[in-house]
């Protein structure tokens, strides 16, 4: 029978090759993916996060707790879709127009799938037009987008209007992050909230879908 506490463990050392072995195991043994995610991925990655922030964990220990996971998600998502299981919320996330960086914004995308949330990754160099597609296609609930670069700042701004513009602003939470930004300047581009570094991205997208 699966240890499941090894799936956690897994998580948490970064074992990809565990994660995925165990997961599937479990699967194999007809356990519920949903209660894989959220008896075990979930609160493993809300660890991860905790240490983080106490500065147990650092950038590469979180690079690998995500890969990790996305690895055991990757099994678990198509049983999921197929099953009609709804996810946490749907988030559309993107590095603005003009910024080539992906690293921090993959992060981000990594550790909110991992808190339970479906996300549709527009990649790098993203136009405020290709945002404003993918909300409407996907239905999604909250925007995360990312900027590293300070001539790249302005595009956040473009893409919030393009968002008022299209008449989707009031549907969705626009969430900020990157190096170059600060909380003031979210509030000053009309963003709903800013992320310091990904686990207070998770943070961030829980609170905007309870509306608090």
């Amino acid at each position: 029978m699966a240890d499941l506490r090894l799936l956690y463990d897994a998580i948490l050392d970064g074992d990809a090759k565990a994660a995925v072995s165990v997961a599937r195991e479990a699967l194999a043994e007809n356990l519920r993916p949903m209660d894989l995610i959220t008896g075990h991925l979930v609160p493993a990655m809300d660890e991860v996060g905790r240490r983080f922030e106490c500065q147990e964990f650092f950038v590469p220990e979180l690079l690998l707790s995500a890969r990790a996971m996305k690895g055991a998600m990757e099994l678990l998502q198509p049983l999921l879709a197929a099953a009609g299981a709804k996810p946490m919320g749907r988030v559309v996330i993107g590095t603005v127009k003009g910024d080539l960086h992906d690293i921090g914004k993959n992060l981000v995308a990594s550790m909110l799938q991992g808190g339970g949330f479906e996300i549709f990754d527009l990649g790098a160099d993203v136009p405020p037009e290709k945002f404003v597609a993918a909300v409407r296609e996907r239905q999604a609930q909250i925007v995360c987008l990312s900027a590293l670069v300070t001539v790249t700042m302005p595009a956040m701004k473009t893409t919030i209007e393009a968002l008022r513009n299209a008449g989707l602003r009031e549907q969705v939470k626009v969430l900020v992050g990157g190096a170059p930004l600060t909380e003031q300047y979210a509030r000053e581009i009309g963003a709903d909230g800013y992320g310091e570094n990904a686990t207070e991205a998770v943070t961030l997208a829980r609170r905007a879908l309870a509306g608090t």
